[in-house]
Parts: C-alpha cells; sequence; structure tokens
C-alpha cells in the first residue's frame, strides 16, 4: 500500500471516530424529542438529564484540541560536534535514503532505534525529526548493522510513515479518553451504590435485622453500553491501523536492505532479539543484582558491563542467533513476527555486500567510557544514584548476596521460630533434628492440601523439598553471618559459592556444592544423621 492510500486510511478511521459520535449525539437527541413528545413531565425530565450525560464525553472526546505528549525518554541528546563519527554515518545513511536527517539524537539505555517526527496540521506539514538510539543496541552491532537499522527508521521517513502517526495517534488517544470517562463515571455509579447499600445494611444490622446483599450489578449500565460501542470501533481501528503499520515494517525492511544491503540487514534482524533477551537477563542477573542491597557497579559498569556478558557468552549468542523466534501472530501486533521479516530479507538476491563494516558500533562514539557513565546519570532515577559504588563485580556480588541471606525468611524460619519460641538459627534447627522432631517442626510448614493428608514416608516426600531448600539456605546465611562466605562471579555462568577452606571454582570442581548438598540430605533423612553438616561448619559457628 502507497503513502497516499496510507494516509487516506488514516483519515477516513479517524473521521470514523467522529461520525460515529455524531451518530450517538443525534440519537441521544432524537431520544430527548421522543421524550418531550410522547412521555410525562419528570419522566422526560430524567430522560434528558441522562442523555445529556453520556453526551458529556463524546463531546469533548470530539472536541480534544491536540494530543497528549507523554514525558521525553531519558538519554542523553548528542549534538553533532561531541559525536562526528556518529552523526557522519546518520547523515550518510540519510543522504543515501534521500531524505533529511534528523535534529536532533538522543541516546538511550534501551535495545532499540526508532524515529518520530512533530508535524504540524496533523501531518500535512513536516516537523522537527528525532532519532532516538539504544546505546546496549550500539554495544550489540556492528557498524554493518547500525547502518542498516538506521536505512530501516529513514525507510519510516521516506514513506511518510511518521507524518501519518499523527493522526493515527490523534484517533488512538480520543477513542481511549471516551472510552476511559464512560469506564471512570460507570465505576463511580457502583461505587455510589454500592456505599448507600452498604449504609441501609448497617441500619438494617443496627435494627436486629437480617442484611441484604450488596447488588451493584444494575449501576453504570448505560455507561458501560456507551463504552462497549467506542471499545468496538476502537478494536475494528486498531486492527486496520496496526495492519498498516506492519506493512510499514516491510516495507522499511526493504529499503534497509537496498542502503545497506541485504547480509547486514537480515543480521541486524537476527541480532535484535538475541540483544534484547540478553539485556533483559543482564539487568535481571547483574546490573541490577545490588539493588536491594543499596549497591551499585562501579561507575560506568551499569550499562558497560553488558558488552562483558555478550563477549563472555558468544557461544551461547551464535545459537540464538539461528533459532529465530517463532512468535505468535495476532492483528494487534504492530510488528511482523521477526522470522517472517528475516526471511523475506534472505529470500532477496546477493548483492555482494557482506563484508563491509565489521567494526563494534559503539567505537563510533568519540568516549564510550564517557557515554556510558553519562546515561546512568540520565537514565537511573536519584535515589539509585545515590547508592553505594562497589570497587568491582566480585565486590557487588558478595556484598549483594551477603544482604540477601541475612534478611532471608523461608518458611523453614518460620516454622523454626513458632515450634522453638526462639530465633530461627541453625544451631537450633541441628538441636530440633537432633532431637527427634524434625518431622514434627515440618508439620508447621505451609502445606499443601495432599502434603497435609499424607502420613509417614509419603509426608516427608512431600516437605523434603522446601526443607532442601531452606536448609541450604540457612547454612549459607550461617557462613556468611562470620564472613566465611564468598561467591565466584563470572560473566558466562551462574555464580558459584566458595566456602571456607575449598579454593576457587577450577581446583574445587562439583566439591562444595556436592558435599553440601549431602550434607544437608544426610540431616533431612528419614533417620537423620546431622554429623556431615557439623563437620562442614567452622568451629565459630558451632558454638555460636
Amino acid at each position: 500500500m502507497g503513502a497516499t492510500l496510507r494516509a487516506l486510511r488514516a483519515l477516513v478511521l479517524l473521521l470514523g471516530f467522529h461520525l460515529l459520535s455524531l451518530v450517538l449525539l443525534a440519537a441521544l437527541l432524537g431520544l430527548d424529542v421522543v421524550a418531550f413528545t410522547w412521555g410525562h413531565g419528570p419522566v422526560a425530565a430524567k430522560i434528558v438529564i441522562v442523555s445529556v450525560l453520556l453526551a458529556v464525553p463524546v463531546v469533548r472526546g470530539m472536541f480534544m484540541l491536540r494530543t497528549p505528549r507523554g514525558e521525553g525518554e531519558p538519554g542523553i541528546p548528542v549534538p553533532e560536534a561531541a559525536e562526528p563519527r556518529l552523526w557522519a554515518l546518520v547523515r550518510d545513511v540519510a543522504a543515501a535514503a534521500g531524505t533529511r536527517v534528523p535534529d536532533r539524537i538522543l541516546l538511550t539505555g534501551d535495545v532499540n532505534a526508532s524515529v518520530s517526527e512533530e508535524p504540524r496540521l496533523l501531518g500535512l506539514f513536516p516537523g522537527p525529526r528525532r532519532l532516538h538510539l539504544g546505546v546496549p543496541l550500539l554495544t550489540g552491532l556492528t557498524e554493518a548493522q547500525l547502518r542498516a537499522v538506521l536505512a530501516h527508521e529513514y525507510g519510516h521517513f521516506t514513506g511518510g510513515d511518521t507524518r501519518l502517526s499523527a493522526l493515527v495517534v490523534r484517533g488512538r488517544v480520543q477513542l481511549a479518553r471516551v472510552i476511559g470517562q464512560f469506564h471512570a463515571k460507570a465505576d463511580g455509579k457502583v461505587a455510589a451504590e454500592r456505599a448507600r447499600q452498604e449504609q441501609a445494611a448497617a441500619k438494617r444490622v443496627a435494627q436486629g435485622k437480617k442484611a441484604k446483599k450488596v447488588d451493584t450489578s444494575g449501576s453504570g449500565v448505560t455507561y458501560r453500553m456507551m463504552a462497549g460501542i467506542y471499545t468496538a470501533y476502537a478494536r475494528l481501528y486498531m486492527r486496520a491501523s496496526l495492519s498498516t503499520a506492519r506493512d510499514q515494517e516491510f516495507a522499511a525492511d526493504l529499503s534497509a536492505a537496498r542502503l545497506a544491503g541485504r547480509d547486514a540487514t537480515a543480521s541486524a534482524l537476527r541480532e535484535i532479539p538475541v540483544l534484547s533477551a540478553s539485556h533483559r537477563f543482564y539487568l535481571d542477573s547483574y546490573a541490577t543484582l545490588g539493588l536491594q542491597a543499596g549497591l551499585l557497579p562501579p561507575r560506568g559498569e551499569f550499562f558497560g558491563g553488558f558488552g562483558k556478558l555478550l563477549t563472555a557468552r558468544e557461544p551461547e549468542l551464535v545459537r540464538l542467533r539461528s533459532e529465530l523466534p517463532e512468535e505468535p501472530t495476532s492483528p494487534y501486533d504492530s510488528h511482523p513476527p521477526i522470522a517472517e521479516r528475516v526471511r523475506r530479507i534472505e529470500a532477496l538476491p546477493a548483492d555482494g555486500r557482506t563484508a563491509e563494516a565489521k567494526g563494534a558500533a559503539l567505537a563510533l562514539l568519540t568516549d564510550p567510557g564517557r557515554t556510558l557513565a553519562a546515561l546512568e546519570d540520565a537514565v537511573l532515577v536519584d535515589e539509585v544514584l545515590a547508592f553505594r559504588r562497589t570497587a568491582g563485580w566480585a565486590e557487588l556480588l558478595d556484598a549483594s548476596m551477603a544482604a540477601g541471606l541475612s534478611s532471608a525468611q523461608t518458611p523453614l524460619h518460620r516454622a523454626l521460630a513458632a515450634h522453638t519460641g526462639q530465633p530461627p538459627t541453625l544451631t537450633a534447627l541441628l538441636e530440633v533434628i537432633d532431637q527427634g522432631r524434625l518431622w514434627q517442626l515440618a508439620e508447621q510448614l505451609p502445606l499443601s492440601r495432599e502434603a497435609a493428608a499424607a502420613k509417614g514416608r509419603a509426608f516427608r516426600e512431600f516437605v523434603r523439598p522446601v526443607m532442601r531448600r531452606s536448609v541450604r539456605t540457612m547454612v549459607l546465611a550461617e557462613f556468611s553471618a562470620y564472613a566465611l562466605l564468598h561467591w565466584e562471579f563470572s560473566w558466562s555462568s551462574p555464580a558459584a559459592v566458595r566456602l571456607p577452606g575449598w579454593g576457587s571454582r577450577a581446583a574445587q570442581g562439583d566439591g562444595p556444592e556436592a558435599a553440601l548438598d549431602a550434607a544437608v540430605d544426610a540431616a533431612l533423612a528419614d533417620h537423620p544423621d546431622t554429623a556431615p553438616l557439623r563437620a562442614l561448619l567452622p568451629p565459630a559457628t558451632q558454638n555460636a
């Protein structure tokens, strides 16, 4: 579909909203006329009042003068003087695409690239353009792949997509506003009716009578009916506009392949979902590891560590790139499935552009380290920026795990405190086990219906997994409390615990993990034996 037809569709969809509103207003007016013509005074007046209340959200939605602007995305604006190489690439791709260069580049903290435009008069006249580039995206892409990404985004400029978005967004916002107003009014009617019925029920109870059940099912029905009409049109609107958006993505992909090459475009499309998944994992497992303890990695490493993770886990990434995600399709998706986009590009004829600009895109920045540090100031909230910085990732891991273990409260902790009436320490647990009261303690754990009904060996098998995890946590917490527990940091695998005297990951193999698990299993066996577990504990811990 060409730009002209897409513009016509967007305009028709927007006009459809106003036509629907006019039809509903006409229906309400017709109802008022019928009420005054055939109805009695009080009934007619009530109908008019209701119709006016229903018409207010419709009129307000129709005469929304401007589309509300959301808060700007946090990031670093980069003038051309500060980043000449990045701007040179941006200008070069814009010239190849035959389109106007963005007026502003903003570096963000997301694995994403996007363009936007603020056209005037609903897209009839062009306006300022912005290019948003995620620094994590630059971290994982080559320069050739970044060129393909920019070419894709410029495809939205040349196709008129960014100018048409003003029409589409306005319609979405107006529909959402009207639907939200009707639901808000319906909720208000329900709340008022509930309060009235509850007050009446309280009076009946005070008089010694049985209170009636609160029933608000009939409240706000007319408001919800009006909301339902607009919701039905909103579904049609979204399906049609998002279908156009998917076509725009395909067209932008073809533009990227033409300007940056087939292979670079296909590899960029394969890389972006891999980088997105890797970045989510990095944030969850590394960058935000110390937030609960009020800790941050060294300055610049909150975003800078992502590149180290990608380097260390390159073998895993190779496999992920070869396995395109097969996403379920929906008529409400704004983008086509990435697998379909890649297949379309890779089906194009070879163009011989396979060895272009393989250097890292992040190297286009004048001082990547400075940018990574400045991005923290722009993206992280002030409360987080005030956290203590650790000297390195190993210290961050140790301090974060120690803080987590010191505040750990497992189901076993709570059951042990209730069972003994004392603080839930490992020493107290070992005494309970040695006294033969382990399974009595287990009965105080939160149990499923099946576990609570089980007896003997069946009961022990039900509760043993929960007990095993909790006892292991208590052992590690005991070591940590005496500063005898350390964790070995790794970019390529999960953190490994280092117990006193057991040496490093390379020397210990599966030693400490296997020994600890065997000792815990012995303590939780049908015939418990705490000796292996006590043998692992240092003297200071045993005498606590």
